[in-house]
């Protein structure tokens, strides 16, 4: 590699937040008119990454030489670096290539992962880069001179504020990507929200077994930060169907600074990543959001399924809900392990699904069923619920199971629905006291809940609030309002799955 000034020159401006998202958001709008918004994602990601890779190894590079007095060999000794970058895989011969600009990128991309096998495996994706008709010439060198408008190193740009960029960018293109979506981005304010309630600990395994773009377990490094807890040593794992969207999820991760992970692509009902001999590998901590009701999944093997995890039975063809749930079941530490699962209100009602759920509730492993508000699910208008479960419950919530109907614990702006700082420390309060509050909240012993018919139904329990939460509603016919919630959740699913269906066929 030939060392310019320009090379080993230390920047020193730290960019800013307003300064990055323009960057990175510029630098999607040059797609347009070439590929569609949700191919965005694609492209940029492995650009930025390749970015930041390059310019991190420069800064290394940069500092090894100041500390050698120039000595070049010295400096580029693998140990000195986080990741090898090959010389003819450097961004600068990206940027200065003028014919055939999508078989440099993608080479180079190539390149750098197999000088980097055990960590970069797989990152960039499977991109055509090559494909010019998509991708011409031209369009490729503005991009990587936008991207190169900016220095991307660990000086310029901090691993929280990148982390923090990338993070814009996956709202980004989860707004303009439509029913694609939810593959890969769950509000953020709900994730939140799960994490806090389960307080991972310094030291501590964390799980998720539909990772995406692995919002959730980043969330429960950011939530050991702000308790100003070792996070250093927390053991991330994650596995992920869908390969551009496993790629994402390591790149995050990566970006985020972090190191000690493993994110494996592959399906989790089929082909469970994690395991040790003949059994799963078990978890501290589980977070997850699986894919709602999935239809396409291996139903016939379940019945005597090899990891043992029909604990409950075998759930119907047209839902796999259940069975993400009783893996993770199976997936946690029996003496300390939790989880808090994102669900469709349908898996605390359904009646093909009872008898399942009449075995977890006499397992007793349910510690909290939290009902939230509409809109919560991206790009969906049904209510979401949380389950939380515990392997291990204190004593005093042994055999009792609280209710939380958080469904006015919602605020909507600009057609995008969050929970605010006052509706987490409300939810949360609540379940850590194990309280009751009259139209919010009550716990309920397990004897009352197998008389429902093991129906987790959350307006069983609790009645709901009115408007603000300040006034309580009007008296109400339970059984007609489960009834009426449950016909609601029907109709809005197969209104869902009409409208996916004519998605499908249009794309």
């Amino acid at each position: 590699m030939i060392y310019t000034s320009k090379t080993i020159v230390k920047m020193t401006k730290t960019i800013s937040q307003s300064e990055l998202e323009s960057y990175l958001w510029g630098a999607a709008t040059l797609l347009r008119g070439y590929i569609d918004a949700g191919d965005y994602k694609q492209f940029i990601f492995p650009v930025l990454f390749y970015k930041r890779l390059c310019d991190v190894y420069d800064e290394e590079l940069t500092e090894a030489l100041e500390e050698s007095s120039g000595d070049k060999e010295y400096a580029e000794l693998p140990e000195l670096h986080r990741f090898q970058i090959p010389p003819e895989a450097h961004w600068n011969t990206a940027r200065t290539t003028v014919k055939d600009v999508g078989k440099t990128i993608q080479d180079s991309l190539r390149a750098i992962e197999k000088a980097n096998p055990d960590t970069l495996f797989g990152v960039f994706g499977d991109a055509q880069w090559t494909n010019k008709d998509r991708l011409p010439d031209h369009m490729l060198r503005e991009l990587i001179e936008n991207f190169s408008s900016q220095t991307l190193s660990l000086a310029n740009c901090p691993e929280d504020e990148l982390g923090i960029g990338y993070e814009f960018l996956i709202k980004k293109f989860a707004d303009d990507s439509g029913h694609t979506a939810a593959e890969f981005y769950t509000n953020r304010t709900v994730v939140h929200l799960m994490t806090e309630m389960l307080e991972p600990q310094p030291g501590e395994s964390i799980y998720d077994p539909t990772c995406g773009s692995a919002g959730m377990l980043l969330s429960a490094v950011a939530h050991l930060k702000r308790q100003n807890k070792e996070w250093r040593n927390v053991r991330l794992f994650g596995q992920e169907r869908n390969l551009l969207t496993s790629a994402i999820g390591k790149m995050n991760i990566f970006l985020h600074g972090i190191e000690d992970f493993k994110v494996v692509r592959g399906d989790t009902l089929t082909s469970p990543a994690f395991t040790e001999g003949d059994q799963l590998m078990q978890f501290n901590v589980v977070l997850a959001n699986p894919p709602y009701s999935i239809k396409q999944w291996d139903r016939s093997a379940w019945g005597s399924d090899s990891w043992g995890r029909n604990i409950y039975g075998t759930p119907p063809q047209g839902r796999a809900d259940y069975a993400f749930w009783q893996h993770i079941i199976k997936s946690m530490n029996p003496e300390n392990g939790r989880c808090a699962i994102l669900f469709p209100h349908g898996v605390l009602f359904r009646n093909e699904e009872s008898s399942m759920r009449e075995k977890l509730v006499e397992h007793d492993v349910v510690e909290c069923v939290l009902g939230l508000g509409p809109n919560l699910f991206y790009n969906s208008p049904m209510e979401a619920c949380v389950i939380i479960c515990n392997m291990n419950k204190p004593a005093e919530r042994k055999g009792k199971v609280q209710f939380i109907n958080a469904i006015n614990e919602v605020t909507r702006e600009r057609a995008q629905s969050f929970l605010t700082d006052e509706h987490l420390k409300r939810i949360v309060d609540s379940y850590k006291a194990f309280s009751e509050e009259e139209g919010f909240s009550k716990v309920v012993e397990n004897e009352e809940i197998q008389k429902q018919g093991s129906n987790l139904s959350i307006p069983l329990y609790v009645k709901a609030e009115s408007g603000n939460g300040k006034n309580k509603a009007e008296p109400v016919d339970l059984k007609k309002a489960v009834e009426d919630w449950q016909q609601s959740s029907v109709d809005l699913r197969e209104s869902m799955g009409e409208l996916l269906d004519m998605l499908e066929n249009k794309d």
